[in-house]
């Protein structure tokens, strides 16, 4: 393990199960929204700053450890010329979970474009430019699918928020259609 690796950052209480890197402290403001959604699921993750340009060495052995220090699934946000979720996929049999971070030029294009355009073999699911939130809410659907008590509790809890999206959507529905009301009432629900 990396001296950096060694003094990251554990949240909840518990072995890590989800790494959450980045390339830069910069694109912790974007990053911190998977560290927030797994949190809420109690998934116990770490994070920390590793850099496949300015430590490669470091990166990859972040990369290749990840396994045998029990993580489970590695969300690697990068911004510009991101290579750092290709890198750590092409070292890791772990699932990689790319988050293209936007910088000042482009608008996060470049970053996309560098994640989501991997060699066959080197698998990186990619989410939208930004997308950290659903990043770390990938990662819990990644842990939900497995078989143990673990995972069957985290697939309740993502029952439970599945629901709570519906309800908020019918509750926006009914809110906007109460908003119009003299108007023809049109629509799902009407």
């Amino acid at each position: 393990m990396t001296e950096n690796a060694a003094t990251s950052t554990h949240t909840p209480t518990g072995t890590p199960v989800v790494g959450i890197v980045m390339g830069s402290d910069s694109d912790w403001p974007v990053m911190q929204e998977a560290a927030n959604a797994l949190r809420e699921f109690g998934v116990a993750i770490e994070v920390d700053v590793v850099s496949a340009h300015r430590m490669p060495t470091e990166m990859i052995d972040y990369g290749r450890s990840a396994a045998e220090r029990g993580l489970r699934v590695v969300i690697a946000g990068a911004g510009g010329a991101a290579h750092l979720p290709g890198m750590l996929a092409a070292v890791t049999p772990l699932p990689v979970i790319g988050v293209p971070v936007p910088l000042r030029y482009l608008d996060g294009m470049d970053s996309l474009l560098s994640i989501v355009q991997m060699p066959a073999g080197v698998p990186v699911a990619t989410v939208s430019i930004g997308g950290a939130r659903n990043a770390g809410l990938l990662a819990a659907r990644i842990l939900a699918s497995g078989v143990d008590d673990d995972a069957a509790r985290l697939r309740e809890k993502m029952v439970a928020f599945q629901e709570g999206l519906s309800e908020q959507a019918h509750a926006k529905g009914a809110a906007l259609r109460a908003s119009v009301a003299g108007e023809r009432r049109t629509g799902f629900g009407a």
